[in-house]
This record gives C-alpha cells, sequence and structure tokens, in this order.
C-alpha cells in the first residue's frame, strides 16, 4: 500500500474484528448464575471472575509492553494469533471444573490474550488515520462496547438452552474476527518500525503534559466504568428484588444499557472533530461521575421509569469519553512506540479497575447500599482534575 491511500473497507473490517473478538470480556459474567451453582460456596465469584479477566488483561498488556510487540511485529498477525487463542482459552470454562481455580485460570488467560486484540485494535486504526483519529477510535471502542455487551444478549436469545452456547458461541465471534484482521487488513501507511525495547522509553510520553493530561483523565474514567459494567446486573437484581411488580429481563436489560455506551462512543467520536476530543470527553466524564453522586436517588427509585433512564443515561456518558482518551493518547505518544504507550495506559487503567471492583465487593459488605456506587465518583473527579490542569497548561 503506497502513500496514504486505502481501502474503503478498512475501518468496517477492524470495527467489526474488534467487536467479534471482544464478546470473550464479559462471556463468563452473562453466565456466571449458571456457573455459581457448580461453585455455591464462591460467595465473591463475581468480583473474582471479572477481576481475573482484567488481571490477566493487565499482565498480557505488561508483557507486550515490555516486548513493545505491537511494534516490532505486524500488529494484523498480533492480533490474529491472539483472538484465536483468546477463543480457545475461553471454551476452558465448558469443561468440567472442580476447582474453581482452574476456572479463574482459564478467564485470566483470556484477558491475556485481549492484551493482543483492544490495545492492538487500535494501534491497527492509529497506523491507517492518522487525521481523524478520534471518530475512527470512537467506532473502534464502540465495537469493544458492543462486544462486551454481547454475550448478555448471547444469554437471552439462548435462555432455553444450556449455557455453553453462549461460550461456543462467543468463541467462535472471536474466531471470524481474528482471520478478517488477518486476511484484509495489512500494515498500515503511517505504522512506524518499532524499536528494541527500552523500559525508560515506555514512560516518555508521560513527560509530555498533554499525554499525561489524557493517560490520567483515562484511568479516573477507568475506576467507574468496569465496576459500573461488572454489578449491572447486580443493580438490575437488585430492583426486582425490591419491588414485587419489577420483572425486568435482567440479561437484556445489560446488554441494552452496556451496548448504549457503544452508540455514544462514536458520538462521541463524531463531536470530538467540531468540538475537541478533549472537551467532549470532560462533558462526558462530568455527566457520568454526576451519575455516581446521584445513584442513591435513581437506583432506589420507586418508579422503573426513573430507573431505566438513569442507568441509560450512565450507560451513554460511561463509555463516550474512551475513545477520545485513548485518540489523546495516540497523539502524544511517541510515534515508533504508539502501540507500546497505548498498551502501558490500558494496563495501568485496567489495574485500577481491578482495584475499584474489589473496593466495591468489599464495602458492599459494610456500608448502606444506597450509597455504595457514590465511591465511584473518586474517579471521575480526579480525571476531571488532571484534564482542566491539562487544559489550562495548554493555554
Amino acid at each position: 500500500m503506497s502513500g496514504t491511500k486505502k481501502p474503503n473497507y478498512i475501518l468496517p473490517t477492524i470495527v467489526i474484528a474488534q467487536f467479534l473478538c471482544t464478546s470473550l470480556w464479559f462471556a463468563g459474567n452473562a453466565v456466571l448464575p449458571d456457573i455459581v451453582k457448580s461453585f455455591p460456596t464462591e460467595t465473591n465469584l463475581l468480583a473474582n471472575l471479572t477481576s481475573m479477566v482484567q488481571f490477566g488483561f493487565i499482565s498480557g498488556t505488561l508483557v507486550f509492553a515490555f516486548f513493545a510487540i505491537s511494534d516490532i511485529f505486524s500488529p494484523s498477525k498480533v492480533f490474529f494469533i491472539c483472538g484465536i487463542a483468546a477463543a480457545l482459552f475461553n471454551l476452558g470454562i465448558c469443561l468440567e471444573l472442580a476447582d474453581v481455580h482452574l476456572l479463574l485460570l482459564f478467564r485470566f488467560l483470556t484477558g491475556f490474550m485481549l492484551a493482543g486484540i483492544y490495545p492492538v485494535g487500535m494501534k491497527i486504526a492509529s497506523d491507517y488515520f492518522k487525521d481523524g483519529l478520534g471518530k475512527s477510535l470512537g467506532f473502534l471502542v464502540g465495537a469493544l462496547v458492543l462486544g462486551t455487551a454481547f454475550p448478555h444478549l448471547l444469554k437471552t436469545f439462548t435462555a432455553n438452552f444450556p449455557w455453553q452456547y453462549v461460550i461456543f458461541a462467543t468463541s467462535g465471534l472471536s474466531l471470524i474476527g481474528a482471520i478478517a484482521i488477518l486476511w484484509f487488513v495489512p500494515n498500515g501507511p503511517f505504522r512506524t518500525a518499532g524499536q528494541k525495547f527500552d523500559f525508560r522509553s515506555c514512560f516518555n510520553g508521560f513527560k509530555n503534559h498533554h499525554f499525561r493530561s489524557a493517560a490520567f483523565g483515562y484511568f479516573g474514567h477507568m475506576w467507574e466504568l468496569y465496576t459500573f459494567w461488572a454489578f449491572l446486573p447486580g443493580m438490575l437484581l437488585l430492583y426486582n428484588t425490591k419491588h414485587a411488580h419489577a420483572t425486568l429481563n435482567i440479561p437484556l436489560f445489560s446488554f441494552l444499557i452496556i451496548a448504549s455506551g457503544g452508540l455514544s462512543c462514536m458520538i462521541g467520536g463524531l463531536l470530538s472533530q467540531k468540538f475537541g476530543a478533549k472537551r467532549i470527553a470532560t462533558i462526558a466524564l462530568s455527566i457520568s461521575g454526576s451519575c455516581c453522586l446521584l445513584s442513591p436517588i435513581f437506583l432506589f427509585s420507586g418508579s422503573v421509569y426513573p430507573f431505566l433512564i438513569f442507568l441509560f443515561c450512565w450507560g451513554l456518558s460511561g463509555t463516550a469519553d474512551s475513545p477520545l482518551f485513548s485518540s489523546l493518547i495516540a497523539k502524544h505518544a511517541p510515534e515508533s512506540l504508539r502501540g507500546t504507550s497505548l498498551t502501558l495506559v490500558n494496563c495501568i487503567g485496567f489495574a485500577i479497575t481491578i482495584i475499584s471492583i474489589q473496593v466495591i465487593n468489599l464495602l458492599a459488605k459494610e456500608m448502606n447500599s444506597h450509597y455504595l456506587y457514590m465511591v465511584l465518583a473518586v474517579g471521575p473527579v480526579l480525571g476531571l482534575w488532571a484534564l482542566l490542569t491539562g487544559i489550562k497548561r495548554s493555554r
């Protein structure tokens, strides 16, 4: 491929492949009520199952960053190999496992391979779309959000079938996505050959205050987002439990609320072209942070409509800023280590999600549930501080 000319199918292919492969992320969560039946004494299985995927992702991103894999090797081939391996490890939880540690190991390994899918997919997009990266990543992260939500929808459609069908389907989708990238998406025209790993060079981006501002804004966003996603089915279940008349379809509404964030990612990416990525990210983070603070009012509302409208508002605002942070990070990262910089920031961000999930899980046993999710506001508040400080310095 010469110059900057690129086929029109490149972005749709990356987006679809990202969606298909990231459907593995919450596959275990979607079938959690069925898995729990095999491990009735595991009271913390939701938090631990989610945390192991995140921990695997973090470990994977550390390895990928340490060896600068997506910068040295072809990102498309890395994506392909990891998509295949993740699909196989995902299938592992369908085995008759007597030890919960084996279940957690398979989720860890799936998360490890996702490190070669999500950030590498962004790396591939940044190699093709130097201009308008916010829009491109808006569609790409939107695909991640839809992929994350999709197992809940599969669970709705396969309610009368064994839970393993959800796992079979998500693994099959990952295989298709991996092959699509290998066949249709070669190295991009803006790809810069990576250099050998230098531990200090990984953190060079943080010397740039624009990069630092976006990265810390992203960290605040991550404190909130995955914990909200992980505990969303529990919020819906609690509403059904507290209101005898409530019959909310938990898998369906979990899908719809999480998936709504995919739409906001795309809209946010488009708006960033006119108003700037940092401005739109600041607005989105402000709204989602407000949702955390207002959660005691709306999560325990007696009427179903304010309850659902509030959750959809949270779902929309909670993800709208994600691709914008990624585009800002990619824009201000050192060119030859763009993929490694994205991977490293992802690694730190997902480490924060583990802490957040475990903190909420522990506090749920100690404090009034009405105020539990206000703790998530800590992330957006600190993220906004980082963003606003960066804006002032850039003037």
